[in-house]
Parts: structure tokens; C-alpha cells; sequence
């Protein structure tokens, strides 16, 4: 498979989103106060570092095949009331900032959705939208159950 200039650009802008989100879901899943947060944190890092892998896959030529199945979002218990405590503050600070960044990163991947010529590139990079989203929605989540949205 042949990429073009533009696509080769894009593929490092995805590289180096989602290790930045790599990085920052690994360093605030070490800050994070609520053991549930940690564990979603860790999670999320780990199919960040999917996504990665996938990325470096298509720079490298191949077109690799996705997981199709649904995977069961996480149901989250309230550790924080509406009472605002220091824990509380930094751990929706946390929050706020990677909801931010799965936003920035799935818009980067739906222009990359537009921009790519192959079907099959197309479809794996919107997999990794889909899931993006689903990790947006999963701190969204974790926020609305803790009062913090």
C-alpha cells in the first residue's frame, strides 16, 4: 500500500497524539485520588497504546484488522459527593483535562477518516474514533456519577 505525502503527515500527527495520550493517561492515573479513576486511567492507556500500535501498523504499510466487538463500559460507583474536597478538585481536574484531549484526538482522527484514499484505512481509523469516544464517554461518565459535571 502506497501513502501519500499527506496521509504519511497525518499518520505522524496520530503517532504523536496518542502517545502524548499514553503519557498523560499513565501520569494521571499515578495521580489520581479514587482507586476506580486509577483503574480507568490504566485502562484507557492501555488501548491508547493499542492505537498506537495500529497507527505504526498503517505506517508501516499494512492495513491491520480490528476488533468488532463491543466492550462493556465500565459502571461507576460515587466516591465523591457535592461537597467540593481537595481530592475531589484535583481528580475532576484530571477528568476535565483528558476529556479534553479525547476530544481534540478524535477530531484529529475524523479528518484523517476524510482524508485517507483506502477503504480499509478508512474504516480501521474509524474504529479507533469510535473508541476515542467511548473513552470520552466513559470519564464523562465517571464525572456525572461524582457530581463533577
Amino acid at each position: 500500500m502506497t501513502l501519500s505525502q499527506k496521509e504519511k503527515d497525518l499518520l505522524k500527527d496520530l503517532k504523536d497524539q496518542e502517545q502524548l495520550c499514553i503519557d498523560k493517561y499513565t501520569k494521571h492515573a499515578s495521580c489520581a485520588n479514587d482507586q476506580q479513576l486509577k483503574s480507568l486511567f490504566e485502562q484507557i492507556a492501555q488501548t491508547e497504546r493499542e492505537h498506537l500500535d495500529t497507527v505504526t501498523q498503517i505506517e508501516n504499510g499494512t492495513c491491520p484488522s480490528v476488533n468488532g466487538s463491543a466492550k462493556q463500559m465500565p459502571t461507576f460507583t460515587a466516591t465523591y459527593t457535592v461537597a467540593e474536597t481537595p481530592q475531589k478538585q484535583s481528580d475532576c481536574f484530571l477528568c476535565s483535562d483528558l476529556l479534553t484531549g479525547e476530544k481534540h484526538v478524535s477530531h484529529l482522527y475524523d479528518t484523517c477518516i476524510f482524508e485517507f484514499s483506502d477503504e480499509c484505512l478508512r474504516n480501521t481509523l474509524n474504529h479507533i474514533q469510535k473508541e476515542e469516544q467511548e473513552h470520552g464517554k466513559m470519564i464523562y461518565d465517571y464525572m456525572n456519577v461524582n457530581s463533577m459535571y
